[in-house]
């Protein structure tokens, strides 16, 4: 199974700007994240596919965040800009098995989570 390791995250105040990185150990995975703020489920926010060429944004934060990879590294990296407090959350890297998301960021077509960052945009 593929491992997950984040890097990112922190505290920013409305407007700024934050990077989220996550390296994955296996390489027949598209990538991408979640967040997720309790009680409510986790949400697909952004996701790339095996060759880091076609990439899927959820409504809410199209054209503020971007995602891109670097296939040598099989990194991944989630640029984040014009950051809200409604981006508050707990944010997850995710993988799943095959070469594209194919537009779907739903929680139960990933296969393996990273261990979450927490990023907090104070207004």
């Amino acid at each position: 199974e593929v491992q997950l390791v984040e890097s990112g995250g922190g505290s920013v105040q409305a407007g700024g700007s934050l990077r989220l990185s996550c390296a994955a150990s296996g390489s027949s995975y598209s990538l991408g994240f979640f967040r997720q703020v309790p009680p409510k489920a986790r949400e697909g926010v952004a996701g790339i596919d095996l060759e880091g060429e076609i990439t899927v944004y959820s409504d809410s934060v199209k054209g503020r965040f971007s995602i891109s990879k670097a296939n040598a590294k099989n990194t991944v990296y989630l640029q984040m800009d014009n950051l809200k407090p409604e981006d508050t959350a707990t944010y997850y890297c995710a993988a799943t098995r095959g070469v594209s998301w194919f537009g779907d960021l739903s929680a139960d077509r990933v296969d393996a989570w990273g261990q979450g960052t927490v990023v907090t945009v104070s207004s």
